[in-house]
């Protein structure tokens, strides 16, 4: 898998250092990407040295830790703390995951955070996401049928429901998506594998009646086909899941439709 690095003539400027507190016992730098828009200066990286002797176990821990006790400047996203909510997305020791779910022991020398590459930054380790959510909206991600509804419950069976497996564990944080160099380089035309795995969900599910309307939508020379088959996000998702196999699956529906 590509990490993600900064061009050698872009990379941000040493930043603030924050000392370890007296009697600090277990000390670990984190060094964290600052930018503020609005401020008017570049980019750089502070670096707080944390005692993780009265700090929880993961990344995340020592970022609200950061923010209470050392800096409360620093502005990120979280919620949920159970890798459920997809909020705390982030690049860490160079690649994209979520931070409460990284284990701090898990990475060797300093903790390195940068926001998920290749989006706008709103400030500090938060993303602009308006585009991959207008993208989410684009492929309608709700059930579409046109028969009415039974007395009860539209049911599946066993076997229909597994196909399901592997793609209702989404959780849209775009580790996958800002991973993608085809999302990189195209990311305003080709809706890149999170999105394409949400779609997939619903052409896959036994349920929906709307699968030729969803691939007519999805046949087009950007949307779908600018996947090379990197890889990279199926090798990123901490939920383990495979927006690749999805990717092709909706590529062989298409082109069997082509013949």
């Amino acid at each position: 898998m590509v990490e993600f690095t900064l061009p050698a003539n872009s990379k941000p400027r040493e930043g603030k250092r924050w000392p370890a507190p007296a009697g600090a016992t277990k000390i670990r730098n984190f060094k964290i990407y600052r930018y503020d828009p609005e401020s008017g200066e570049n980019p750089r990286i502070d670096t707080y040295a944390v005692d993780l002797a009265t700090c929880g176990p993961m990344v995340l821990d020592g970022l609200i830790k950061i923010k209470n006790e050392i800096d409360s400047t620093l502005t990120f996203r979280r919620s949920c703390r159970e890798g459920v909510c997809g909020s705390c997305a982030f690049n860490i020791d160079g690649v994209n995951t979520l931070a409460c779910i990284k284990a701090i022991e898990d990475i060797k020398g300093d903790i390195k955070i940068y926001p998920l590459p290749h989006l706008p930054v709103v400030k500090d380790l938060v993303p602009d996401l308006s585009v991959p959510y207008a993208q989410y909206r684009l492929i309608m991600p709700w059930l579409q049928a046109d028969t009415a509804p039974p007395a009860g419950e539209r049911l599946q069976s066993p076997k229909e429901r597994e196909r399901l497996d592997g793609l209702w564990e989404c959780i849209l944080c775009f580790c996958c998506q800002t991973s993608c160099p085809s999302y990189w380089w195209n990311g305003d035309r080709y809706l890149g594998p999170a999105v394409l795995l949400q779609a997939y969900r619903w052409i896959a599910d036994s349920r929906d009646e709307a699968t030729g309307e969803r691939l007519d939508q999805l046949n087009d020379p950007f949307r779908v086909f600018r996947c090379h088959t990197i890889m990279n996000c199926t090798a990123t998702c901490p939920k383990h899941l495979n927006p690749g196999k999805a990717v092709a699956e909706i590529k062989s529906l298409l082109a069997k439709r082509m013949m």
